[in-house]
């Protein structure tokens, strides 16, 4: 059993939902995303996502754009965050890691090798916010071959008939994208997380989360309580960005403040179930 796998699988033995948190790679150092990298497991994150900087990154608000052009004016290249997560491995070999990113940057790797690289790095699961379903043998073959996850998004205006079909050799966990538009703009509210979630487990069994638009402990509680996790990602960014200084360099308390609202956000959705 994947990682991702067995950690879905004892939430659902304890009755709660995940927290999924976002670093971004390399933003705005190595060092600061590495400690936050390390730090979140014990903050309360369940499964952790990690950003693959991208100079176009057309899904994301203008949060995690700056978060991904800082990463890139740092330097930071996809043999970077690989690393990242080796160096993460020798320290927890239990908390799921999953990339997010988009497929440009993963052709120009090439896909095969980029999955061999991933998988020995101690990748989970990626999610390619750009992959189109109608192309996935871009990459699914090579993630399979190497026993990763590939996690597909679902929107509220995929339909019934185009459902199967988008999660089609999906595994690890299904992304419902909470809104249409950009991450970090607006949340979803309990009413519409409660039609459009069981429309999505009528067609799979996979654990679901939501994300785009999850930013306080409430708002994840009230996802906890709908949904199998909450993915929190320009919140956190904006924590971070509002920590550095002037020059954008990160200040004594950045990774204090980021980890702090972590463990909010895990209050909020350890507390949902219990209340529910």
């Amino acid at each position: 059993m994947s990682r991702i796998a067995s950690r879905f699988a004892a939430l659902r033995r304890e009755g709660r939902s995940a927290l999924i948190p976002f670093v971004e790679a390399w933003d705005p150092d190595a060092a600061t995303s590495m400690a936050l990298l390390r730090g979140m497991p014990g903050a309360g994150a369940d499964l952790i996502e990690i950003g693959m900087p991208f100079t176009d990154p057309m899904a994301d608000g203008p949060t995690i754009q700056a978060a991904g052009k800082r990463a890139l004016k740092a330097g930071v290249k996809m043999s970077h965050t690989l690393a990242m997560v080796r160096a993460f491995r020798r320290e927890d070999d239990a908390t799921p890691i999953v990339l997010m990113g988009y497929l440009n940057p993963i052709l120009s790797y090439d896909s095969k090798r980029f999955c061999t690289d991933a998988a020995a790095a101690g990748v989970d699961g990626l999610i390619v916010v750009d992959l189109p379903t109608e192309e996935a043998d871009l990459l699914l073959p090579h993630a399979g071959a190497s026993g990763l996850d590939v996690i597909r998004l679902i929107a509220p205006t995929t339909d019934e008939r185009r459902l199967p079909l988008v999660l089609a050799g999906s595994s690890g966990f299904v992304y419902y994208v909470s809104i249409t538009g950009i991450t970090g703009t607006r949340t979803a509210t309990a009413e519409h997380l409660a039609g459009a979630i069981p429309r999505v487990r009528k067609v799979t069994d996979l654990p679901i989360a939501v994300g785009f638009g999850v930013r306080s402990p409430e708002q994840a509680a009230t996802v906890a309580r709908a949904a199998d996790a909450a993915v929190v990602a320009s919140a956190l960014i904006d924590t971070l960005a509002a920590s550095l200084d002037l020059q954008g360099r990160a200040r004594p308390d950045t990774v204090r403040r980021v980890l702090d609202q972590v463990r909010a956000l895990a209050d909020g959705v350890r507390g949902a179930r219990v209340a529910a």
